[in-house]
């Protein structure tokens, strides 16, 4: 019931001041699966990027002027850091001496998850990676670096696959933020076996203060929130706030946590961290949600808009509006593919050419992959419609797919004069429908509603749609327990028989 009251109270607030409307936004800021956000500030302009997991380009890149409009410029690398195998987990931006850095997870050759460093003089451009930088125990994974008194310093957390408290280490590092000096030591322990992990760390007035997440990260039954410590002293030791969580999930907001802050030109505070949605947007993944942050009387940090995370919110610059996107189009015309577009770099080599309002689609599949190259972008939505148009005919099996792995996905496509649905479910493909089309250049669309039942469609003319009956429209075995499926294009079959499309729009 306490809850309960303040979530109207919060809602109140954010409505009306002394009778006026206030200006609000609603989260998510950054719409789609981006996990473990991380942001920073260069003079007014603000960046973003997070975890890409198993989908190439890696680490994509947003950018900002008022915190809630945001725009994907690239990626942090387009090719793949050679220490690495996969899981690019938890990236962390820092902008040190005009120079932005990233200390970003992954698994390395021996598929343990450890920490590495890239630099880039524009963080619009691609990253120059400089390899592995923390390598220590079974795990080593989501870094943050703060700057204190000249000195640089990293945490991680470490033990988390160890028969013992998880603990938040911190090592000094070298002056360019490239080497670690010295040995590492503890900040905080999880002796309560709450769980521990993506911690965000800074020094404000009297106090260095720890914010963390605690709980279950992913899938269904995530129950993430966010913590507080805080320390006089840089080593500790470190309080635990008796009020804590600070910040837990709502009506609207299964869970939340790990993020980072950013502060405005005039000093106020913001936390970008991750969300699930409740009901249907769940599908969507972990999304970006913002929150103003502040320290109380007692010099503890609280979020304004309260303990229970909130989807509506007052704007951080009064007269920003923000700018709902609510479709995806590309007509192929750019000879390069649109930042949006990734792929699941662990099971196939992309190989696209684009121009004149068509794509190629082909690729070379690897590590015993089975079902084909699919092009994707992150959904935005839980209710929505993707469709295309299959230009060519050849022996290939080439058009739409609602994509969660290698081995969990939804194809409706064409091949050799014929519409082909199928799903592949843990590896094994059930051929749905098959059927003869009067046309060789069909017009294909899937719709998606409540994140995951799907209904097929396919036409000649992209006007009179056709449904496909099927009995099956559910498709919950497509989510990962890290992300979700996607949207996108699919060639299956030759490197030499590829797939062509004249468009591609998600609305």
């Amino acid at each position: 019931m306490k809850k309960l009251l303040l979530l109207f109270a919060c809602i109140s607030c954010i409505h009306f001041t002394s009778g006026q409307r206030v200006e609000t936004y609603n989260n998510p800021v950054i719409r789609g699966d981006l996990a473990d956000p991380t942001i920073i500030r260069i003079g007014n302009t603000y960046y973003a990027t997070g975890t890409s997991s198993e989908w190439a380009p890696y680490y994509p890149m947003f950018k900002s002027n008022d915190l809630i409009n945001w725009k994907q410029t690239g990626h942090i690398f387009n090719k793949q850091p050679e220490w690495t195998l996969s899981s690019f987990w938890a990236p962390e931006l820092f902008y040190h001496n005009n120079k932005v850095y990233v200390y970003y997870t992954a698994r390395d050759k021996n598929s343990v998850s450890y920490i590495g460093v890239a630099t880039s003089d524009d963080p619009e451009k691609e990253f120059t990676d400089h390899g592995l930088l923390v390598k220590f125990g079974k795990e080593a994974i989501d870094a943050f670096v703060m700057e204190d008194n000249g000195d640089l310093y990293i945490t991680w957390k470490a033990y988390g696959l160890d028969k013992r408290p998880i603990e938040l280490l911190c090592n000094k590092m070298s002056k360019d933020g490239l080497r670690l000096e010295g040995e590492p030591f503890t900040l905080l322990r999880d002796d309560d076996h709450t769980l521990m992990e993506g911690q965000y760390w800074f020094k404000k007035g009297d106090y260095y203060y720890l914010m963390y997440a605690t709980n279950n990260c992913c899938g269904p039954k995530s129950d993430y929130q966010v913590y507080v410590a805080r320390s006089k002293t840089l080593k500790g030791p470190y309080e635990k706030y008796e009020g804590n969580p600070i910040l837990t999930g709502s009506n609207d907001i299964l869970s939340c946590g790990h993020g980072t802050v950013t502060t405005t030109p005039d000093g106020r505070m913001f936390y970008l961290c991750h969300a699930y949605l409740n009901g249907a947007g769940f599908f969507t993944g972990r999304q970006p949600i913002l929150l103003e942050l502040t320290i109380d009387k007692d010099q503890w940090l609280r979020f304004k808009s309260g303990d229970i995370a909130q989807l509506q919110q007052p704007v951080p610059f009064p007269g920003t509006k923000q700018k709902i996107i609510n479709e995806f189009r590309d007509n192929f015309k750019s000879k390069k593919l649109k930042n949006d577009w990734c792929w699941n770099y662990l099971y196939s080599d992309i190989d696209t050419k684009t121009g004149n309002g068509y794509l190629l689609l082909s690729g070379t599949q690897k590590n015993n992959s089975q079902n084909g190259t699919a092009l994707c972008v992150r959904s935005i939505k839980p209710n929505y419609s993707f469709e295309t148009q299959v230009t060519n005919s050849n022996k290939s099996l080439k058009g739409l797919t609602f994509y969660g792995d290698d081995k969990n996905l939804v194809i409706l496509g064409y091949q050799n004069n014929e519409l082909i649905l199928k799903e592949v479910k843990d590896g094994k493909e059930n051929i749905i429908r098959k059927m003869n089309l009067p046309t060789n250049k069909p017009y294909l669309k899937i719709k998606i509603t409540e994140g995951c039942n799907c209904s097929f469609f396919w036409s000649k003319n992209q006007k009179d749609w056709h449904i496909i009956n099927t009995d099956k429209n559910g498709y919950n075995q497509l989510d990962r327990w890290d992300r979700v499926a996607r949207p996108g294009l699919i060639h299956c079959g030759e490197s030499d028989q590829p797939a062509e499309f004249s468009y591609f729009i998600i609305q």
